[in-house]
């Protein structure tokens, strides 16, 4: 028997010996008995649909020393040819970066950490990733309260890829404060960064060394989980045996036998990027993108951003008291702390509405004393101008009487003339009538 698996009419199952014929016709059969086929089993397929169609979201973050060359692995894991945009965000870099492969869209979103352990103090290096890596949560939980939740980006980080630097000597101080750190935040993963400076015999030494004093410090580092499948759970334990995986980043072409695989040339040949016999890359591209990405997402989603939100939501309901510290055990019921919380609000709302009546007095008083300020200057100016028009007034009567008394004195003296012209006429007449008696 064999099952051929047909994109439109489900799994068929036909004998080898089949004619074409026959084969047409036990498909066109099989429409037809599907056709008004109502029932639930065609669930998984509009999951799918409306997850494709809505797309998927994963932010991973690299943590390591600079001269590890973390940023190389990811352009081999994605390759993304440096497509990468930076943003930066206080101390740590984030990219943002759509994929798109077989119909399926992306989100990736690439968080780095240049400079982190180059410094001479090291002390508290780690706070700004903590910090960002608590922002994202708290974006999250300040958009699942909000009223209208559609829009909910995932910003959080999914996973952090540690690069430990390829000593041979075990972790460092830093490594393992680091992971400490965060372990109970964000899926850490372990990497052997720049394996290829290591002999297999050495490589193999240094990951038993790590993982021995991950043990003995009690790292919680990313568990892989179990399934029921046992092709997967050996594909897991040959995971777990690997750990932490020693990579090789490059994006550089190189041809080797006629064949060009990406690595690095070396004068004693050539570190192949996706040789599984010379480095682990393939094993954490296809546990990263393949296998274990979702499960990541859920890990976070289900384990690292509960115990955020429940210290969150816990310290607010024992009015920012942490409750790690009292082991969880509230030291108040419920109802005595909304009780005291609505009369701390209501003495709050009391306290600023004084405060607002103190204010609006004052506000009132100052306005009272600007109107009278601004009365008294009006005042002030009106009567000025009364004075100045009172002079004004003065100064044209007295023009006025002035110019009356020239008035009279001109009329006067016109009255004056005409009176002696009529003389001196009347004189001129009678000299006139006696030259003629004569």
């Amino acid at each position: 028997m064999d099952c051929f698996l047909l994109s439109e009419y489900s799994l068929v199952v036909l004998e080898r010996n089949l004619q074409s014929s026959e084969l047409c016709f036990c498909v066109r059969l099989q429409q037809r008995n599907l056709e008004g086929y109502v029932g639930f089993a065609n669930l998984p397929n509009q999951v799918y649909r409306k997850s494709v169609k809505r797309g998927f979201e994963f932010t991973l973050m690299v943590v390591g020393k600079s001269n590890v060359l973390q940023k190389e692995c990811l352009f081999s894991l994605f390759n993304l040819n440096n497509r990468l945009t930076p943003i930066c965000v206080f101390q740590v870099e984030q990219s943002k970066v759509l994929i798109k492969e077989g119909g399926v869209q992306l989100t990736l979103t690439i968080v780095d950490t240049p400079g982190f352990g180059d410094a001479v103090d090291n002390s508290n290096c780690w706070q700004p990733v903590i910090n960002y890596i608590d922002s994202k949560c708290e974006d999250f939980l300040n958009a699942e309260s909000r009223v209208n939740r559609r829009s909910m980006p995932d910003n959080r980080v999914h996973c952090c890829l540690y690069f430990i630097a390829p000593s041979g000597h075990g972790l460092k101080p830093l490594d393992i404060e680091f992971m400490k750190r965060l372990h109970d935040k964000v899926n850490v993963i372990p990497l052997i960064a720049k394996a290829d400076t290591l002999t297999p015999e050495e490589c193999q030494l240094f990951k038993k060394q790590i993982m021995k004093e991950i043990q003995e410090h009690k790292i919680k580092i990313y568990e892989f989980p179990d399934t029921e499948d046992d092709e997967d759970n050996k594909l897991i334990r040959k995971i777990k045996e690997k750990m932490p995986l020693a990579v090789v980043g490059s994006n550089v072409v190189i041809e080797v036998n006629g064949k060009k695989v990406r690595g690095r040339q070396y004068p004693w040949g050539v570190a192949e990027v996706e040789n599984g016999e010379h480095c682990d890359f393939t094993v954490l591209r296809n546990m990263l993108i393949r296998t274990h990405m979702q499960d990541l997402k859920d890990v976070t989603n289900n384990v690292h951003y509960e115990n955020y939100r429940s210290k969150k939501l816990a310290a607010v309901t024992c009015n920012g008291v942490d409750t790690t510290k009292t082991k969880g055990q509230l030291t108040k019921s419920p109802l005595a702390q909304m009780e005291e919380e609505r009369r701390e609000h209501v003495m709050k709302m009391k306290k600023m509405e004084a405060e607002m009546e103190q204010v609006f007095e004052m506000k009132v008083k100052e306005k009272k004393q600007k109107l009278k300020d601004s009365e008294a200057e009006l005042e002030r100016r009106h009567e000025q101008m009364k004075r100045n028009l009172e002079a004004q007034y003065k100064e044209l009567e007295e023009k006025r009487r002035v110019f009356e008394d020239e008035k009279a004195n001109w009329e006067a003296q016109q009255r004056i003339l005409e009176q002696q012209k009529l003389d001196a006429s009347k004189t001129m007449e009678k000299n006139k009538k006696k030259g003629k008696i004569f």
